[in-house]
């Protein structure tokens, strides 16, 4: 009896079930009840609320009330003085631990403030979230990647025109390959002067500012991880680095500079660049924030265009034309390529890209924080 009480009144004696307070209430008013009346709530002998009748077995007698309020107040009293040793327990252990922390520890009282971990993409968004809305003036961001892809500029999109909404100007720096979406083309219509955008060959990992205050970027290489800094000093740092990048940056209204080649396009330049550094072609394509594929097609367009049959042959050439500079780091004279640069040049390699601007080109498409 006492197991199938268990199990069909799961409840103790401060929240009888309906059946129970039924037949408690009438013992309670006629002093007892019949054994068979109790039958079906097995719960008031089990939490003591009706015992024997001790001159006729045949009828069962109430504990008063009283008697079972004192009883359920010292158990209470129990549990709260228990609660409390158990808390006083916990202050004490992490008392000790916040003194690690201490002079002693080596750390400051706002260093856990300045620097947060923000693990997985919620928290990240969340944290994301609350610093755009206590933004006020500025937004500078650097978001690399390539071409911005339509729908993820669109997710962010009402974030974007709220601060637009409260005054707020932005400033963005993308890779010059961005210029080719057209979703950012969109994106930078409907902000209006609210955003102001410029490009770089190639940009630091993603950096978001909000009012030179807080500053997030990426823990990890794949940005499931990201750190929340406010620390003035390092928000300092991040400015100038900002600052810096966008005094280096070409407007996206302007065009790119002219390479003063025949045949060679920037994009090309920059390549050409890097592979004079000796770069592999996944990193180069990391770095300008372009696929690996395209990559390679530029690399064979440059090496039909310079007569290059290899890629010994190739570096020799980049150096002899004077691409083995970033773009921008001087002006060379203009140079006119020898007749066998017309030949294309034999060995393996994908057919050329477009060239920029007479189409898309595919770029990494990493995702938006705005």
């Amino acid at each position: 009896m006492a197991g199938h009480g268990a199990e069909q009144h799961p409840h103790g004696a401060d929240r009888l079930c309906d059946a129970g307070d039924r037949v408690y209430s009438r013992a309670v008013r006629r002093g007892r009840v019949a054994r068979t009346d109790a039958e079906p709530v097995p719960c008031l002998l089990e939490l003591a609320l009706l015992h024997p009748d001790p001159d006729d077995m045949d009828w069962l007698v109430p504990t008063s009330p009283q008697e079972v309020m004192t009883r359920l107040l010292r158990g209470l009293y129990d549990e709260v003085s228990a609660s409390r040793r158990r808390m006083g327990s916990a202050v004490a252990a992490f008392e000790w631990y916040a003194g690690l922390g201490g002079p002693a520890g080596g750390a400051t009282a706002g260093e856990g403030a300045a620097i947060r971990v923000l693990d997985g993409a919620s928290r990240i968004q969340a944290a994301l979230d609350a610093a755009t809305e206590a933004c006020t003036a500025e937004v500078l961001t650097v978001q690399p990647g390539g071409i911005r892809r339509e729908h993820e500029l669109s997710e962010g999109l009402h974030r974007a025109l709220e601060l637009r909404g409260r005054g707020v100007r932005m400033r963005d720096i993308y890779n010059h390959v961005a210029r080719h979406g057209q979703g950012l083309l969109t994106y930078l219509e409907l902000m209006g002067d609210a955003v102001e955008a410029r490009t770089l060959d190639e940009v630091i990992d993603r950096l978001i500012l909000f009012d030179r205050t807080v500053a997030f970027i990426p823990a990890n290489t794949d940005r499931t991880m990201a750190l929340e800094l406010r620390h003035p000093a390092l928000i300092s740092y991040l400015v100038t680095v900002f600052e810096r990048l966008w005094r280096l940056a070409i407007p996206l209204t302007a065009p790119l500079p002219d390479t003063r080649i025949e045949g060679i396009s920037h994009r090309e330049q920059s390549i050409a660049a890097l592979l004079a550094e000796g770069h592999q072609d996944a990193v180069i394509a990391e770095r300008l924030g372009i696929s690996v594929r395209t990559c390679r097609a530029h690399i064979a367009r440059l090496s039909e265009t310079l007569g290059a049959a290899s890629r010994t042959q190739l570096g020799v050439r980049i150096a002899q034309v004077g691409l083995d500079r970033p773009s921008g780091a001087a002006d060379p004279p203009p140079v006119s390529l020898p007749a066998s640069a017309s030949a294309p040049a034999p060995g393996p390699g994908p057919a050329p890209a477009p060239a920029p601007g007479s189409g898309p080109v595919p770029g990494r498409g990493s995702p938006t924080v705005r």
